[in-house]
């Protein structure tokens, strides 16, 4: 069957066209339901609804659901980043060699390479495999509400494939930074900052330490770094503030390093700065960084040549944002990223998807799969 650009923006539309913002449950249940029906099409596919609770659906699709080992499993997220509105404001639309859309390349268009990819993927080597495609609803918040479903399906694969978009090179992700993000709740005592300051606790005063601690753990050499991106507190200038609260983004790339900085956080939860301050810490989410180990190192190898074949220069980035690569990597699966059609300007309004590279990455996810078979 040979590929249609038309048709395929014709599939691609109705997916961007579609609030779906992280937990804008009724625009996931429309792409979860667009997803299934092409599975269900193509025949010889279980479709399993998974639920994630407040996140809505995740899909989990397999062609031999009754085998133990999944010889590869493919990952994409069907939530955006943008907020309800944003579908109707700016729909899909083409403009030379490139679509525009709210997750346009931030994955819908990842999402539909793989349906591409396994409906004229060879029967011998439907055969011959066992496959398994997650379609989680939560990625852009961190996977909260379907990190542990996909964790144990991905302990049963030989091979993880994240088709996330590829980066405006063309580069593949062979690695990806961890995170986590942690929200700090400061709690003092409120006092009359004319009559009596003595007797009051400033909550804000107790964050001004932890900010100057938090900005202290930065290490710019090692990739370590914290970034306390929201504060607030205080309900007036004449009151001594009895609550703050501020939120952190630490990124990383050594595992290590990070715990320690997880440890320091909680033993400075157990002592304030301030008596008479209460610090409550709650890690809201984590993911762990993601480096190639040896295994995975003989699949780039593979992709690479692969590349070659097809008359595509492989080329491999890592990169500071996470992905649901950083939960496979961890678990030691051989585990890869930026399978998708080449993409850019994520999370903005300036995203695009690069049509021209749409056919060949379907292509080259067809023959991985062929050789991992």
């Amino acid at each position: 069957m040979s590929f249609s650009l038309d048709a395929y923006l014709e599939e691609l539309r109705p997916l961007v066209n579609v609030d779906c913002g992280t937990l804008t449950v009724e625009g996931i249940e429309v792409v979860a339901d667009i997803m299934a029906a092409k599975y269900e099409e193509m025949g010889g596919w279980n479709i399993k609804r998974v639920d994630c609770g407040i996140a809505g659906p995740g899909l989990e699709i397999r062609n031999k659901p009754e085998n133990d080992v999944i010889d590869l499993m493919l990952i994409g997220h069907m939530d955006t980043v943008f907020p309800v509105g944003t579908a109707a404001k700016r729909p899909m639309s083409v403009e030379g060699n490139r679509a525009f859309g709210p997750g346009v390349s931030d994955m819908k268009s990842g999402l539909l390479n793989i349906v591409y990819a396994l409906r004229t993927l060879d029967k011998a080597v439907l055969d011959n495999m066992s496959i398994c495609v997650c379609m989680n609803p939560d990625e852009e918040i961190g996977s909260l509400h379907s990190s542990e479903w996909l964790k144990s399906v991905a302990v049963n694969a030989r091979h993880v494939l994240v088709c996330e978009a590829a980066r405006a090179d063309g580069s593949l992700v062979k690695a990806r930074k961890g995170m986590a993000r942690y929200k700090m709740t400061f709690n003092g005592k409120a006092a009359h900052a004319g009559n009596e300051p003595q007797n009051g606790r400033s909550a804000i005063s107790e964050m001004a330490q932890w900010i100057v601690a938090i900005n202290g753990m930065t290490n710019f050499d090692t990739g370590t770094t914290l970034n306390v991106g929201v504060v607030s507190g205080g309900d007036g200038a004449n009151i001594v503030p009895e609550l703050a609260t501020a939120v952190v983004d630490v990124r990383f790339w050594d595992n290590d390093e990070y715990a320690a900085v997880d440890e320091k956080l909680r033993a400075m939860a157990d002592l304030p700065f301030i008596d008479g301050v209460s610090v409550v810490l709650d890690r809201e989410a984590y993911k762990p960084s993601m480096t190639p180990s040896e295994k995975t190192e003989s699949l780039m190898a593979m992709i690479e040549e692969t590349g070659a074949e097809l008359g595509m220069n492989i080329t491999w980035q890592a990169v500071g944002g996470g992905s649901d690569a950083n939960l496979t990597a961890i678990l030691g699966v051989p585990t890869l990223d930026g399978l998708g059609p080449i993409g850019a300007g994520f999370h903005s309004d300036a995203e695009y998807l690069d049509l021209d590279s749409i056919e060949p990455r379907i292509q080259m996810l067809q023959r991985v799969i062929a050789k991992l078979a």
